[in-house]
């Protein structure tokens, strides 16, 4: 919503100052506009592979929805994550077996359907739960496997941010070619008449315009808000490794959580009364 709010301003700022003492026929330049929206899409795909394209088309659609990782959800992370330790501490790890398995059947997960979709988080808090049940393990060692797979994972995400940055980057200089190109028309046509002469001047300079309006008003936007996307989306993974390190280190489920609460950033985080309020009320159902 505040990505189309921030194009028609833009749009407003650019395009509607310039109508007021200028014809807006002038910039219609079909041409450049093909050129310059050619080079940036050939620019593109010759510089990835299948993977990324595909990857960051797939992420495009993300920017015009809002962030799923909010207050609501961390706090069925951290109430679903208590109430898995809560268990082992009371039946033994072996209680979990079961459960870690076969999620999507568990007792315990399936109170939380908003985390069960989401493949990446759960995968990455059944591997360590299966770990744990495995026994024998060395909190360093844990903590360190921990921040390599966070860390593939954010490189892995951020691969579409970084692709639509490039393109932001190169297509003032798209710009600048297409600018070029006509002004080696013009010089063709220097015996053409002066208004002709201006016309196509005027023309040649709108391919550097395009090129830097899209490139800062309406590509680079696009970029800022997939590395949001991305910092959004490790967060829930350092809430899990921080929970399951304290439990792992001896800590009650409690104490545990709390751990994984402090990880947050202060808008999606729940103050300690509401975590407690919440864990409560749902250990008694």
């Amino acid at each position: 919503m505040f990505l189309i709010v921030g194009y028609l301003i833009i749009l407003g700022s650019a395009i509607g100052t310039y109508a007021i003492h200028g014809s807006l026929a002038a910039l219609w330049m079909p041409t450049e506009y093909v050129a310059i929206v050619g080079l940036a899409v050939g620019s593109f795909i010759s510089s990835n592979d299948m993977k990324n394209i595909k990857a960051t088309l797939g992420a495009l659609p993300s920017i015009f929805k809002g962030s799923k990782y909010n207050k609501e959800l961390y706090v069925d992370l951290l109430s679903m994550l208590f109430e898995v330790l809560s268990k082992v501490r009371k039946e033994g790890l072996m209680s979990i077996e079961n459960d870690v398995e076969t999620p999507d059947s568990s007792p315990i997960f399936s109170k939380y359907p908003k985390l069960v979709k989401d493949h990446h988080v759960m995968e990455f808090t059944t591997d360590y739960l299966r770990m744990m049940v495995g026994g024998n393990l060395n909190v360093l060692e844990i903590e360190n496997l921990m921040d390599i797979e966070i860390e593939t994972h954010h490189h892995e995400v951020e691969a579409p941010a970084h692709n639509v940055t490039k393109i932001a980057d190169s297509l003032p200089a798209f710009g600048i070619v297409v600018a070029v190109m006509g002004v080696v028309n013009v010089m063709g046509s220097v015996g053409q008449p002066p208004p002709v002469l201006g016309k196509m001047i005027g023309g040649a300079l709108v391919g550097t315009f395009l090129g830097i309006l899209i490139a800062y008003g309406f590509v680079a936007p696009v970029a800022s808000l997939l590395e949001q996307k991305i910092g959004e989306s490790s967060k829930i993974f350092h809430v899990v490794k921080a929970v399951l390190l304290a439990s792992m280190s001896g800590y009650a489920p409690q104490v545990a959580v709390e751990f994984g609460r402090k990880v947050l950033f202060s808008g999606d985080r729940p103050s300690f009364l509401e975590l407690e309020t919440e864990l409560k009320s749902r250990k008694g159902k």
